[in-house]
């Protein structure tokens, strides 16, 4: 286990919290989410008040799936399947506490006050400032940005939310410069939610009976912070993939990371047990396989090619059993991808070459017959 997990809850156990198991990516039964995207989901119910049995206190690590950061894989930053550390307070203590806790494990992680910035609820026409927070950073010595909705949090259109502040650290060369709204340079690093109200479907607010405390910080990014990467690939949890993709299929940088982003991430999908569909979690894996075929059709690679050292490398950091069926399913969806390939190129014949088709058009092609806009683009380019 990479160092940084055990200092993480060691310094919230001695604070009183109680050690909770991770959960799968597939939520419980009843779920209408997709997969667990943070790792308060699996304790809804104990934020809202249910009493959780190990109290009010609880840490741990969770592995989450997002799907909406899905375009930005290949930069430094966004990944689809990570480990995010997480603590929490039940109606215990408030959101200063949490935040100055924060503030404390960063500085014994090395990472000083003059990289940091954080970010606050300013306010809208439904509640207040966040004046708690702010006060705290501004005692603190943080420098802080008022903002409305990227300091708004909620699991959804429904359900619970709060205000919440976030603690950005400074990437770039230099000294830091503008602020987290105004420069990409400052990445953010930890999150700190005040579940407070519940929204229902009319835009309405209810206060709920206790205030709790939902905090999250990726471990992968913590981890390019702590070692000085310029990405989270850069990372030694990604190093068994970026030291094997090059050599087997030779890919650009970007194409890299999304290789070992979309590979690693469907490892722990079908490690969950989900297998790949035309609807729900299996469509979101067969997506990003498919992502996976288009880059290597282009290079003439296969999945076959894959060493056994990176699925069980991956199983065992996400705390998966290895020895589940992932290189059969892996080994299936290229089929079905080669024989889609096979009557896509009848379909795209019908087609002048270098035709420009519009997006209604490439979208058709993709519900109708599975093909990726990116492979019709190329397949139509070179014909």
């Amino acid at each position: 286990m990479i160092s940084e997990v055990p200092r993480f809850v060691e310094f919230f156990r001695d604070r009183g919290h109680r050690l909770i198991p991770g959960s799968s990516l597939v939520p419980p039964d009843g779920d209408p989410v997709l997969f667990t995207t943070s790792g308060m989901h699996p304790l809804t119910p104990y934020l809202l008040g249910q009493p959780h049995p190990l109290g009010r206190r609880l840490t741990g690590v969770q592995r989450c799936l997002r799907t909406t950061d899905l375009d930005e894989v290949g930069d430094e930053t966004h990944l689809t399947v990570f480990q995010m550390l997480g603590s929490w307070s039940l109606g215990d203590y408030e959101g200063p506490q949490s935040l100055r806790w924060g503030f404390e494990l960063l500085s014994q992680f090395g990472i000083g006050r003059d990289r940091l910035h954080a970010t606050v609820f300013g306010g809208d026409e439904q509640v207040e400032p966040d004046t708690q927070s702010l006060r705290t950073w501004e005692d603190l010595g943080i420098p802080v940005e008022l903002t409305t909705f990227d300091n708004w949090w909620s699991n959804g259109p429904t359900g619970p939310c709060g205000p919440d502040s976030e603690i950005f650290v400074w990437t770039g060369e230099g000294s830091p410069r503008g602020t987290p709204s105004t420069d990409g340079r400052w990445m953010e690093l930890w999150n700190h939610v005040t579940i407070r109200y519940r929204r229902h479907a009319n835009g309405s607010l209810e206060r709920l009976p206790q205030r709790s405390i939902d905090t999250g910080m990726g471990l992968e990014r913590l981890l390019m912070v702590l070692h000085g990467r310029r990405s989270v690939f850069g990372t030694d949890i990604f190093e068994p993939w970026m030291r094997t993709l090059p050599g087997l299929w030779a890919p650009d940088e970007r194409s890299l990371r999304v290789l070992a982003d979309h590979l690693r991430a469907s490892i722990v999908i079908v490690g969950d047990g989900v297998r790949p569909s035309n609807t729900g979690r299996g469509y979101v894996l067969r997506r990003l396989l498919r992502r996976v075929l288009t880059i290597l059709w282009r290079g003439s690679g296969s999945l076959g090619e894959l060493p056994d050292s990176v699925f069980d490398h991956t199983m065992m950091r996400f705390g998966q059993e290895p020895g589940a069926p992932v290189r059969e399913v892996f080994g299936e969806e290229e089929r079905r991808f080669t024989n889609m390939l096979s009557r896509g190129r009848k379909v795209l014949a019908q087609y002048e070459p270098g035709q420009p088709l519009d997006e209604k058009e490439l979208a058709h092609l993709h519900e109708t017959y599975g093909l990726p806009p990116d492979l019709i683009v190329d397949w139509l380019s070179d014909a």
